[in-house]
């Protein structure tokens, strides 16, 4: 599907405002995540409209796949969907969720925990049980790309073993031990700085 024909899951700029405007990372997904979802405050916008819409924000699940010990790393391809990010290490998983599996105009809880594991299983194959849990909170308003993204930052625990990489537009992926990996941080997208940042809050 062509980026001008998607249709990607917003909510409001207003409404983050009103539940409380932050810059960076924010562990307070039970004030932020239930809202967000609640049918009545989101809908689906063309990807073409929101890209360049600050008004609004496009919801961006971005899964930390870690052992504890180690976390997965990897670069976007020149594949990747968004341009902006080629190249750029990331300790992320995730995307755009869009309505091409769902009828209805509006998207809740359940919906958007199953849109989390397809995002995840597009790009990697997972052994045993997907238990992603949400733990945080992203808005980037310094960049281009944060000014029209919201993340809501998952934590997978897997071993090595039990991920393949999936697909062409991610490359290098690899489980790095988390010392090793905070010297890649200024080659890292702004998202992928801020979790590891707050390693300390995802892991717990």
């Amino acid at each position: 599907m062509a980026i001008a024909d998607e249709n990607v899951l917003v909510f409001p700029r207003s409404l983050f405002e009103q539940l409380g405007g932050f810059q960076g990372f924010n562990s307070h997904v039970n004030r932020y995540l239930p809202v967000i979802l609640n049918i009545k405050n989101n809908r689906f916008m063309a990807r073409s409209q929101a890209e360049t819409n600050p008004d609004f924000k496009q919801i961006i699940p971005y899964v930390v796949i870690t052992d504890g010990k180690n976390v997965l790393h990897y670069v976007r391809g020149k594949k990747a969907g968004e341009q902006r990010l080629v190249a750029k290490g990331s300790v992320g998983i995730g995307g755009h969720i869009n309505d091409e599996d769902h009828t209805l105009f509006a998207f809740g809880m359940q919906a958007f925990q199953d849109a989390v594991k397809r995002e995840v299983c597009e790009e990697l194959a997972i052994q045993g049980e997907f238990n992603a849990r949400p733990v945080g909170l992203i808005n980037d308003d310094s960049t281009e790309v944060g000014r029209v993204h919201f993340g809501i930052v998952h934590v997978l625990f897997c071993t090595p073993e039990q991920v393949k990489k999936n697909e062409q537009v991610i490359t290098q992926v690899e489980f790095i031990p988390i010392d090793e990996l905070k010297v890649k941080r200024e080659q890292m997208e702004s998202w992928s700085q801020l979790c590891l940042d707050n390693l300390d809050a995802l892991l717990k």
